[in-house]
């Protein structure tokens, strides 16, 4: 017997990340694929203590369940953090979440119906296209050019959008920092309208020369939904995150998520509070930050080495990832089954489009997991697979991306 399933069903589709991931356990496989932090950044010995800590002191709190929108302290630091980014926050306007994922899927749930449209930028972050489609929106490509996505919110296309989905510091998949000045256009596009912004923000702390300019929040109160998680500083296994919006729409998204997991693990919440009340955040990111610049170096590195001159890069000022292009007529997906069989694994770029034509001459690469003795031999690997189908050419230096 088959059973019937609902229509938003059909919008659940696999994570070609996710899928890419599992080949990762194959042994000699190099992953350049996954967004995944280091290990080696975990702070495991301060996560220890800290947990017997809490359970020698607050077990009969930590082991119980807590309010759906998460324990007030952890939610006045969560404030406190994006006061200081110019953000205004109080303690009632921050939602704790299992993970900035489940965050997204809370902003689907309460913001969008069936035919609403949702503006994003091209490409973007295929996890916020997957918590948004079972919702039924009608996406819609912005413009962009070296300083981010344009606020052309006066295209026919454009005009009755509900909200816009922005990724200014770091962009996944892209590596691309949105300038200031492109923020403050943002801003002041946005304002007066009843358009919600919704910005994402897990790579901004993972900077490497400077800090990447305020918020585009910072400058559109009342209007905006910040999105924020502890996967990428402390470990993605805590799977913490935060909301912080109107205090209307947090008070929705806490109903929301009551039908679905009522509360994040009090235990989790307790732990990250007692780390974070240490200062552990403050001694953990200088390391993080140096370790990642090294591995990006490392890539950008091979990649003048041994990438053909008809392949195309820039070099990110944070975060995790590198965007490749590769000469028009090539396709990264048919190209990853030869990358596969070298052992390299990388996610083509054909997943993180929304709408429009998809190039097919694109990729993703990760530098975060693997080391640099790894990724000198993966990319060493990839130029070898790249330039057997497609002739060299003459290498030029790569462009920065803007800050």
């Amino acid at each position: 017997m088959t059973l019937t399933m609902s229509q938003r069903s059909a919008h659940y589709t696999t994570s070609p990340i996710r899928e890419l991931l599992k080949l990762t356990e194959q042994p000699g496989m190099i992953s350049l694929a996954g967004g995944l932090p280091a290990p080696e950044s975990f702070p495991v010995q301060a996560l220890r203590a800290a947990c017997v800590d809490v359970l020698d002191t607050q077990a009969q709190g930590a082991l119980q369940y807590g309010p759906s929108e998460g324990i007030a302290p952890l939610r006045e630091w969560v404030a406190a953090h994006l006061r200081a980014q110019g953000i205004e926050a109080q303690t009632d306007e921050v939602l704790i979440t299992s993970g900035s994922q489940q965050g997204l899927d809370l902003v689907g749930r309460v913001l969008i119906d069936p035919g609403s449209i949702v503006l994003v930028e091209r490409p973007t972050y295929l996890g916020a296209l997957q918590a948004f489609a079972p919702y039924g929106p009608r996406f819609a490509d912005l413009d962009e050019d070296a300083g981010g996505a344009l606020p052309t919110l006066d295209d026919p296309a454009h005009r009755d959008a509900r909200m816009v989905y922005l990724q200014p510091n770091f962009r996944n998949p892209t590596g691309q920092t949105m300038t200031a000045a492109r923020r403050s256009q943002w801003a002041q596009a946005l304002r007066g309208r009843p358009i919600a912004l919704v910005e994402d923000n897990p790579y901004g702390e993972l900077w490497f020369d400077a800090p990447p300019p305020a918020p585009v929040a910072a400058q559109l109160p009342g209007q905006s939904l910040v999105l924020g998680t502890f996967s990428k500083v402390l470990s993605p296994g805590l799977r913490l995150g935060y909301v912080h919006g109107p205090q209307e729409v947090i008070a929705k998204m806490a109903l929301a998520r009551q039908a679905a997991d009522l509360q994040t693990s009090s235990l989790t919440q307790r732990l990250v509070l007692k780390v974070l009340e240490g200062g552990l955040l403050d001694a953990q990111l200088p390391h993080i930050r140096a370790l990642y610049r090294a591995q990006r170096d490392a890539m950008l590195a091979a990649l003048s080495r041994h990438m053909p001159g008809s392949v195309h890069w820039e070099t990110p000022q944070g975060g995790m990832f590198i965007w490749l292009s590769l000469p028009p007529g090539a396709d990264a997906t048919a190209l990853l089954p030869l990358a596969l069989q070298r052992k390299v694994a990388y996610v083509p770029g054909t997943a993180f489009y929304a709408a429009g034509a998809v190039p097919r001459n694109t990729l993703r690469l990760s530098y975060a997991t693997a080391t640099p003795a790894q990724i000198e031999t993966a990319i060493a690997r990839l130029g070898e697979v790249f330039s057997a189908t497609h002739p060299p050419e003459p290498r030029h230096a790569p462009s920065v991306l803007a800050a």
